[in-house]
């Protein structure tokens, strides 16, 4: 089993089977607009910008699991990720990333890579690098700003 084995529905809201991505880079990250770590979203998206044409993506996941700090809608959602801070890069729609409803992607993720003292995942920006061949490289922490991840994605491409 690896990354490729599911699918999630884009802003569009059409089903997208991440084996779209095979072959690429991937960081997969839970996202919440209203975070006080959204500044990282100009991170990843340098991230992207300067990777992608190499098949590197940023994959995020909108979830409002943490004091509710993503409450809107996914079209609210996307226009404030586009508008206030410039992503491009592919937005799926909100998602739980803990608990009983957890999206099966997340559930995948925290499986092969657990957190510090448990695999659940405790807040918005948790990030996960994915190899080329869809296996769960790391996990990174919210705390860790994106940019702390080039040297391993720049190893993998």
């Amino acid at each position: 089993m690896n990354i490729y084995d599911f699918e999630a529905i884009n802003m569009a809201g059409k089903t997208v089977s991440l084996s779209h991505y095979k072959d690429y880079v991937i960081v997969i990250v839970n996202t919440a607009t209203r975070c006080g770590f959204a500044y990282q979203f100009k991170g990843l998206e340098q991230l992207y910008q300067q990777y992608k044409e190499q098949k590197f993506v940023v994959l995020g996941f909108p979830s409002n699991q943490f004091k509710d700090q993503e409450p809107d809608n996914n079209d609210q959602i996307n226009e404030t990720c586009q508008l206030n801070f410039g992503v491009t890069f592919p937005l799926f729609q909100k998602v739980d990333v803990k608990g009983d409803f957890q999206h099966p992607v997340f559930t995948y993720l925290t499986n092969e890579k657990g957190g510090f003292l448990s695999r659940t995942i405790k807040w918005n920006f948790t990030k996960f690098i994915i190899d080329r061949n869809g296996r769960v490289v790391k996990r990174f922490a919210p705390t860790v700003n994106p940019e702390k991840m080039q040297p391993i994605i720049e190893k993998l491409l």
